[in-house]
């Protein structure tokens, strides 16, 4: 009887890439050269890992990484908390395109399932997750195509201001996790995240239509420097 290891059928997309965020803080057992060997195992996979310095209490340390089987997803999160790292809180979901951006141009869709992460000169991160509101005074799924569309080609306007200041990062999670999407953004400056979020939440898709979750902020840098930032040296 063999004593490899099993592998498992790939869990994989039919398009588009499996995204796995991850949320840590620290314990006394926390390794850094074994975190680094996690991530750098994952990177040498084809996988992409953008490590996080998180602000706040919620957590001291972020990953997200993507790349085609959830599979490897899950082993790089074994691996992490095997280094000493405690998960307080996670999020799965999917690339897509959205069933609004059906006719953008074949470089905008690959970007959108393929994106290169993270982007030079945005350091300043934010996660969060939200899903459309289903009440008697606002439900978006009752709308009609053609309304919902032009809400969104309202909201995705509000968005492009922001283009070369904040790259936003919208994954799917519908049956994957508690909401519906969740949203990623790299900015250049912290404020950046602020105003964007503020003045996209005055448009009606926004205003009378979705639900947030709890915002994760922070840095993202090379390893080294998130591993230093939370002292993990």
């Amino acid at each position: 009887m063999s004593d490899a290891p099993a592998t498992p059928a790939p869990s994989s997309p039919a398009d588009g890439q499996a995204v796995l965020h991850l949320f840590f803080a620290l314990t006394p057992l926390a390794d850094a050269d074994a975190v680094s060997e996690a991530v750098t195992s994952a990177e040498s996979d084809g996988y992409q890992v953008v490590p996080v310095a998180v602000l706040g209490h919620k957590a001291d340390i972020g990953f997200m990484a993507l790349g085609a089987d959830q599979w490897r997803l899950r082993r790089l999160q074994t691996e992490l908390v095997s280094a000493g790292l405690e998960l307080v809180d996670s999020y799965v979901s999917l690339t897509e395109i959205s069933e609004y951006a059906q006719g953008v141009p074949d470089q905008m869709k690959q970007a959108r399932l393929f994106p290169q992460l993270p982007p030079e000169g945005k350091p300043a991160f934010c996660f969060y997750p939200m899903s459309k509101r289903r009440t008697v005074e606002g439900n978006w799924y009752t709308l009609p195509y053609e309304e919902r569309m032009e809400l969104m080609m309202e909201h995705g306007k509000s968005g492009r201001t922001f283009a070369g200041r904040v790259l936003q990062v919208v994954t799917g999670s519908t049956g994957v996790d508690d909401f519906e999407w969740g949203v990623t953004l790299f900015a250049q400056k912290p404020d950046d995240l602020k105003e964007v979020v503020y003045t996209m939440r005055y448009d009606k898709a926004s205003a009378v239509y979705a639900d947030f979750g709890t915002f994760i902020t922070g840095m993202t840098g090379t390893l080294a420097e998130v591993l230093d930032a939370v002292g993990l040296r």
